[in-house]
Formats: structure tokens, sequence, C-alpha cells
């Protein structure tokens, strides 16, 4: 048996690769992540903000008015047979039928009420605009008179309106009239606007992160955004019915979507979305993050719909401030 070579092996290397240095290899390759999008707050912005066609909204019209056609003639015909073989049933059943029809006018005014209100808001806010545009002084002493009234009914704002009595006749600037009118009616109403806005964009990012059923996270993010919009209309006074709500949801979303507001492209949501240490562990609690931050965002743009009067310099809230304080302990920073 022969003993073991000893000494160095040598291979033979094909002469035909490329010899590369260590210094000179590239790279390994690194696995690439795509960033968050929030697709459940896009989905649900195009779902609000999509008006349905002439041709659809005739066919639900008519469905609709065949619909109450039929309930109304078999609610008469079983009235008026039962009033044929029990007369007393049938006044029974006739009442009730009436109170139902009270009932439905009463809803109807409601609704045509919450529109009269929106649009009182909405009026305000446009002769704000057109004050400060053209330094009114008179319009903005005569608008300044219209959100006193608007709010003299609520106890929230009584110490505010005591305040603005006191300084309004030291200022001869629209700007700092109105000014004095947002600090001192407006700004607890903002904050209570914000707490609206943080609690929705908590709850979408948390439903986005925890649940992974498909659509879920789209029903969740429209449901809460329209919550929201219709709470935070009633902070500022206008006190929105079921119609008002939906329709004040569509402008808003309508705005965010012409402005590519739900997008991730801009610069605070993309660092929301990529600088996040979640989006780099886990595509769902960057999902969430990037959703909570659009639910600002409608927020912002719902308090600036529902506001009396338009933010002055400084004081419009911050997309990137409303996620930190919403999200805090909600998920690890």
């Amino acid at each position: 048996m022969s003993s073991p070579r000893k000494g160095p092996i040598l291979f033979d290397l094909d002469d035909s690769e490329p010899h590369v240095a260590p210094s000179e290899a590239a790279p390994v390759p690194e696995l690439e992540m795509s960033v968050p999008q929030g697709r459940a707050m896009q989905t649900a912005a195009v779902l609000a903000a999509r008006r349905p066609s002439k041709l659809a909204r005739v066919f639900w019209g008519l469905v609709g008015a065949l619909l109450t056609f039929a309930i109304s003639l078999a609610a008469w015909d079983f009235a008026t047979g039962l009033i044929a073989r029990v007369p007393l049933l049938g006044y029974v059943a006739t009442g009730m039928i009436g109170a139902l029809i009270l009932v439905l006018i009463a809803i109807a005014l409601r609704e045509i009420a919450a529109f009269a209100r929106l649009g009182r808001i909405d009026a305000l806010h446009r002769r704000a605009d057109m004050a400060l545009a053209d330094n009114d002084l008179p319009a903005a002493r005569a608008l300044t008179d219209d959100l006193v009234q608007l709010y003299a009914a609520r106890e929230d704002t009584s110490w505010g309106r005591t305040r603005l009595a006191e300084r309004r006749g030291d200022q001869f600037d629209a700007a700092a009239l109105l000014s004095i009118a947002e600090a001192e009616l407006l700004v607890p109403l903002d904050s209570a606007a914000l707490r609206e806005v943080e609690a929705a964009s908590r709850q979408v990012a948390a439903v986005t992160a925890l649940v992974p059923l498909a659509l879920a996270d789209v029903i969740v993010a429209l449901t809460a955004n329209i919550r929201m919009i219709r709470r935070i209309a009633e902070v500022y006074g206008g006190r929105s019915g079921t119609l008002g709500s939906l329709r004040l949801t569509r402008a808003v979303m309508t705005h965010l979507v012409a402005t590519g507001a739900v997008a991730v492209g801009d610069d605070v949501i993309s660092s929301v979305a990529g600088g996040s240490l979640l989006s780099k562990i886990s595509r769902r609690f960057g999902e969430g993050v990037v959703n909570g931050a659009l639910t600002a965002r409608v927020g912002v743009a719902a308090m600036e719909v529902c506001r009396p009067l338009p933010f002055s310099a400084g004081k419009r809230p911050k997309v990137r401030r409303i996620v930190a304080t919403a999200l805090s302990g909600l998920f690890p920073s």
C-alpha cells in the first residue's frame, strides 16, 4: 500500500474563465422590497369619489320609484282588505302606516336641514375667502357676527365667544379679525376634529395590519372615513344626515383623487412608507401605516371642507404629526 502523497495539491483552472479579484467582484444583490402603496385607502377613495353615470342614475331612480309604488300599493291593499275582514285591526294597521309615513317625512326634513347647514358653512367659508382677498373689514365683521351666531348655542365655545367680544373692537384689519375669530372659536373645535382623525387613522391602520381577509381593509377604510367625515362635520356645526354625509364624502374624495393626494408619491407619505421599520419587516404592517397616513390626509381635507373659516398660515394640521400621534403605542417606532 502506497503512502499518501504529501505537499500541495494543484488544480487546473480553465483559462477561458476570467480571473476577478475579490475587491472587483460584484456585490451580492439585495432582495428588493416594494414600498407599501396603501391600496385599501386608494381603492376606498376611488369608490367614494366615483359618480354613477346618467343611465345608472335613471335606472336606479326608476327601480326606486317602482319599488315605492309597489310597496305603497301592497300596503293599501293590505289595510283595506284587513278593514273589510276585521275593522279594528284594519284601523290599527292604517294608523301604523300613517305613522311610518310621518317618520319618513321627518327623515326627509332632517336631510333637507342637514343640506342647509352644510350650505351655510360653505357660504361662510366663501365669504371668508373673499374678505381676506379684498381685505374687507366690514365684511369680516359681518362674517364674525354670523360665526358667533352659528355657535351661540354651544357651551364649548362660550369662553371663546366672550374673549372674541372683548378683543374684536381693537382690530382694524380683516385678516387680523378673522385670525382672532379662528383662535378663539375654532381652535378648540380643531382639537376635537383632530381626535376624530387620529381615531380613524388608528382604526384603519390596525385593521389593515392585523386582518388578512380580502376586501376587509377596503370596507373598514371606507366606513371609517365616512364616519370620520360625518363627525368632523358635526364638530364644526354642520351636522349631516345620511345623504349629506355621502355627498360630503364624495366631495372630499373627489378633491383628493383629482389632486393626486391619495397617492404615495409625495415626500410625506413616501417617507412614512419607505422609512418605517415596519415596512421593512412586514408588508402588512407597512400597508397599515400608509393607510393610516392616507386616512389622516382625508381627515385634514375634511376639516378644510367643513371648517367655516380657512386655515390661516401655519395652522393647517400636519399629516406626519397626526400619524405619529395616532399610531404611537399601536406599532413599534
